[in-house]
């Protein structure tokens, strides 16, 4: 059968904003050109008047995320559709692709799988203008320990193009937090850049998309970091860790964590940077479930103890660490790969596919925004739940 290269949105109105909520949080993986879902996600909570007041985001995630708090709320999704044109526009090699769609509905998913290809091998040669470029010669023609003896592409243009979408003013004036993170090469270590404690720039923004081998490392006050996705490709932590107030999750995957079986070896690669990259996000969201439980029990069996008790050590410890009533609604948004697309999936740069992921992003948003109790608190006893309408 197929695919369907029709780039019309779902046309039922999307409710407006009734959020029972404290607090917004769009939380955002990495996935390179897979990221375009997210933007199409974005541009339907925009339509909703569903404005975050936190953005994290990893690698991809971290790109956009930036542009949508380093911009007026009624500036976000131009930017992000000139962003998106730009990194999608310049160096591929079939022009228009709106031209060569009645070819693709003729051909069905045979000729989409070589067309995908072609447009990955298009990246693979020539990079992605403004974001990154080939070097002249493999790394190894270069002398050990030189940078482009580091990676097979640089960024040197990044910085710049990143400032044509992102003011970073606004990013870093608190309007929204902006929270992203990179991995340490020299310790290994996770490290979280926020916007609450510390003013980011481009280089924080770069750090956290700077995926070895491809790319090369980001030097930040004299540490070089590597793409937080090496470690964790999923933003939630943070919430669990760092949230205060009763808040609404809409945690975006670009990876799907279930798949079928693979049949080649293409497959076998393709399933193994899926389960990397999708960063075991429903065992953690379970976890959250399972930690919110204990907190809530712990905080409705502290408010009944006595007086003595209460201001033991232990109890006051134990409720400093343990007892909260915060409350969450966690919506996960999760990128349904296409049969069509395979490995290549995340540098596949063609305007057709990002038109397509753009949809996506939307029409799953709208879906989930129909069911309005997404938007209200939770009332089961452990204060979260957790929504996957297009699962479910």
């Amino acid at each position: 059968m197929a695919p369907s290269l029709s780039l019309a949105k779902e046309k039922t109105p999307v409710p407006k904003n009734c959020s029972e909520f404290e607090s917004i949080a769009l939380l955002l993986q990495g996935g390179g050109a897979l990221g375009a879902y997210q933007a199409g996600v974005y541009e339907a909570l925009a339509k909703a008047d569903i404005m975050p007041d936190w953005v994290g985001g990893i690698s991809m995630g971290a790109i956009n995320g930036a542009i949508i708090a380093g911009n007026k709320p009624s500036e976000r999704v131009a930017k992000l559709r000139e962003f998106w044109e730009h990194i999608t526009t310049d160096g591929n090699w079939w022009g228009q692709p709106s031209a060569f769609a009645p070819l693709m509905q003729q051909g069905g998913e045979v000729l989409r799988t070589f067309w995908n290809q072609m447009s990955a091998s298009v990246t693979m040669a020539s990079g992605v203008s403004g974001f990154f470029t080939p070097h002249i010669l493999p790394p190894w023609c270069f002398p050990s320990g030189s940078p482009s003896a580091l990676s097979f592409y640089d960024t040197d243009g990044f910085g710049k193009m990143l400032g044509k979408y992102v003011d970073f003013s606004t990013l870093n004036s608190g309007a929204v937090r902006y929270t992203t993170s990179a991995v340490n090469i020299r310790s290994g270590n996770y490290t979280v850049f926020d916007n609450l404690s510390r003013r980011i720039g481009p280089e924080h923004v770069m750090a956290s998309a700077a995926l070895p081998p491809a790319l090369p490392a980001i030097e930040i006050e004299g540490e070089n970091y590597w793409d937080a996705g090496l470690i964790s490709n999923t933003p939630l932590q943070w919430i669990m860790d760092e949230a205060t107030k009763d808040t609404l999750v809409f945690q975006v995957d670009l990876w799907s964590s279930r798949g079928e079986f693979p049949k080649d070896m293409l497959e076998v690669l393709t399933r193994e940077k899926e389960i990397q990259y999708s960063s075991r996000t429903r065992a953690m969201t379970d976890q959250f479930k399972s930690t919110q439980k204990w907190h809530h029990a712990f905080s409705t069996l502290y408010d009944k103890l006595p007086a003595d008790l209460k201001e033991t050590e232990e109890a006051m410890l134990l409720h400093e660490c343990c007892a909260t009533d915060n409350v969450y609604n966690i919506v996960h948004l999760i990128y349904r790969t296409k049969h069509y697309e395979g490995y290549s999936k995340d540098y596949e740069f063609s305007r057709l596919s990002m038109e397509e992921h753009w949809k996506a992003g939307y029409n799953d948003t709208v879906r989930s925004l129909r069911h309005k109790e997404i938007l209200k608190r939770p009332k089961c006893s452990e204060g979260i739940m957790i929504y996957d309408v297009a699962e479910d």
